[in-house]
This record gives structure tokens, sequence and C-alpha cells, in this order.
């Protein structure tokens, strides 16, 4: 079963259940399976007012052209490209980050005074924008608040500081909660596994070990899809 047969399934079963609660029924179950299909095509795993505050989210735009490149750059610069890892800019690290600004409006001030303040170094001390600079003299400007004093208070560190630390906190979230990250981690989610009992050795060392009968029982992997029977006493049938 895929995961939109899984997504499908389980609104089928809630809507069933929401129906019933509110005593009613749709006149066939044909409409309730034409309806519940309908409905995953078009939200997919996101309830009607997520996908309208997200739509309304999209429409806006944070940052000005410019600021979008030092953005773009700057997450390349924190997560750049190897030969077996993919840059931040192939993960649109940059449209996650402005994203975040949108959803949470505080973020927006930090975020833009920041590319301003790289901005402003770049153009001082190399006449160019940071995004058109050397990746050498992008380096030059954030060093030094890339690698600041760890006791300075952060009160103290002074706006770049903390607009470095905040870029690169939502870069590494951006990047890894994206499918390429993912892949990148080689995490597979929540898998099947055989589970044969506690370790041998840490038995030992507790001076422990399964009763025969029980260890025949509980973890004959044999068994492992025959659900567990119980007497009215409360004793393992099989």
């Amino acid at each position: 079963m895929d995961r939109r047969e899984s997504l499908r399934n389980i609104v089928l079963g809630s809507l069933a259940g929401s129906l019933a609660l509110h005593g009613c029924k749709p006149e066939a179950d044909t409409d309730l399976i034409e309806e519940v299909d309908r409905g995953s095509q078009e939200y997919y795993g996101r309830t009607k007012e997520e996908l309208e505050r997200d739509a309304e989210l999209m429409e806006d735009e944070v940052f000005l052209a410019h600021e979008r490149a030092t953005l773009v750059t700057l997450c390349d610069l924190i997560l750049p490209a190897g030969d077996t890892y993919k840059a931040a800019s192939e993960a649109d690290v940059a449209g996650f980050i402005e994203f975040m600004a949108k959803d949470i409006p505080e973020l927006e001030t930090p975020l833009r005074g920041g590319l301003a303040y790289l901005n402003h170094e770049s153009n001082t001390n190399f006449n160019l924008d940071f995004a058109k600079a050397s990746e050498e003299q992008q380096k030059q400007i954030i060093d030094p608040i890339a690698w600041y004093d760890p006791e300075v208070p952060e009160s103290e560190r002074g706006m770049a500081v903390n607009f470095f630390s905040l870029a690169r906190n939502l870069t590494l979230t951006g990047f890894y909660t994206s499918k390429i990250g993912i892949e990148e981690l080689g995490y597979k989610g929540n898998m099947p596994n055989v589970w044969d009992g506690v370790p041998d050795d840490v038995l030992e060392q507790h001076g422990v070990a399964y009763e025969p009968e029980w260890l025949a029982k509980c973890v004959d992997q044999s068994k492992r899809n025959i659900q567990a029977e119980w007497d009215e006493n409360g004793n393992l049938i099989t």
C-alpha cells in the first residue's frame, strides 16, 4: 500500500467516524469514497485551512531580488556542495527560510538586517554585492561572525553574530528536512524490525535469563504474526 492509499484510508476512517457521531451517513458508500478521493487529491495530508493559509503566505514576498541572491549565496557557504553532498540551494533552502519569515513575522527584521549587513560590508570592502564577491572575500566577512567568542553572552554578541546563528540554524533545518537532505542522512523512517529479546551479554551482566517456556512463546519469530491470547486469570495461552 502506497502513502497516498494509506492517507486515503485514514481520511476515510476519520470521516466515517465523524458522520457516525453526528448521526448521519452518506447516501451510499460510493459517495463517501468519491468525496475522500477528491479531497485526497486536493489536500494530500493538509487540511483546507492549512492550504489556504499556505497559499496566502506564498503570495507575499519577504526578500527583494538582491536580498534573495544574498541569502542563496550565504546558505551555500554554510552548506556547500561536495563530491557526495548537495548544496543548500539544491534543496531551495532560501525558499524555506523565506517561508519561515512569513510564517513567523518576527524573523523578518533580523534576517533582512543581517542580509543588509553582508551587502554593506561587501560593498565597503570590495565594492561588490555579497553575492558577486569571491568566496574568499565572502568568507572574510562571515568568518568573524561565524566563529565568535562563545564566552560573550548572546545579548552582547551584536546583531551580525546573532543573524548568522539564526541563518545557520534555519539553513540546516531547511536542508535536512528536505527530500535530498533526508536522503543524505540515510533516514528511512519507521521500519518494521525483528526483536530477538534482550542481548545475551546484557542478561548475563544482570544475572538473569529467559525461562525456556516464555522464550519459546514470546521470542519465537515463526509466531510473530500470531496474536497473543490470555485466559481469564491473565495467563498466556498462545
